[in-house]
């Protein structure tokens, strides 16, 4: 008895943990950000709490006629600046706009999902009157991806590119901690494939096939979910980090953004 009690104790202990800890597992504190590229526009937004968020704007380096603004949403453990540069890179024709997340320094306060996704509807909403009568592509990658599929099921967007996307981010935890009950413990509910089920934004979905953060699953969950899917890829031998090395995502990433605004035209 003593010894069963002393192993409900242990297992209390580490749900526990697992609770507290979820903030920092979730929103890690990236090592270091890349250097802003040249003629970057820094951007302020005041949050509707008053968080002060920090973000920037590249300009396009070949504009082209009815290119879109591409909004960008980065993974929980890259600035801000790294997922517009690469998306500056593989999208000269657009400008890129992103904001760095509450909780990732220049931007202010703590982070969590839910005041996350209430930031990016107001930084898309910042966007839309900046750029006014421009369509907007948003792109989100991992955890940006909930927060890319947030403002497409409330904003009229003209698309949606999600790379390693999930269902829901509750399901994700489950599947790496099989051992604790997530469902109870959670407290950053991210839902993406529940939100998008009634939305109509075309959207394009880039996966990694040997991913192992977001399972299969997990994604092909999603695409169930979704009702108007332009553009799906699986990059074959990539993970959920390499893919973004990965030339053939480097040319899905463009035919995506092509491919939604084809459908939505």
């Amino acid at each position: 008895m003593s010894a069963l009690l002393a192993l409900l104790l242990l297992y209390a202990l580490v749900c526990a943990a697992a609770y507290f800890a979820q903030d920092r597992m979730l929103f890690p504190a990236p090592a270091a950000r890349a250097a802003i590229p040249a003629g970057a526009e820094r951007l302020l937004l005041k949050a509707a709490d008053g968080v002060r968020l920090a973000g920037l704007r590249l300009p396009a380096t070949a504009p082209a006629p009815n290119a879109p603004l591409i909004l960008a949403f980065a993974g929980n453990g890259t600035y801000a600046d790294d997922a517009a540069g690469l998306l500056h890179e593989l999208l000269p024709a657009s400008d890129v706009v992103a904001f760095h997340y509450r909780g990732y320094p220049p931007s202010g306060g703590s982070p969590s999902a839910r005041a996350i996704a209430e930031d990016a509807l107001r930084v898309h909403d910042a966007a839309a009157r900046r750029f006014a009568g421009r369509r907007i592509v948003v792109v989100g990658f991992s955890i940006g991806s909930g927060f890319a599929a947030h403002v497409a099921a409330r904003r009229p967007v003209a698309g949606l590119v999600l790379v390693t996307p999930f269902d829901s981010l509750a399901k994700v935890a489950a599947a790496r901690l099989p051992f604790l009950p997530v469902t109870f413990l959670f407290r950053h509910p991210l839902d993406p494939a529940a939100e998008l089920r009634a939305a109509r934004t075309p959207t394009a979905i880039l996966a990694a096939a040997d991913d192992r953060l977001v399972r299969p699953e997990r994604t092909e969950a999603l695409r169930r979910a979704v009702p108007r899917l332009a553009y799906d890829r699986t990059i074959a031998d990539a993970d959920h980090n390499s893919i973004y090395w990965d030339p053939a995502f480097r040319a899905a990433l463009p035919a995506a953004v092509e491919a939604v605004l084809l459908s939505g035209s």
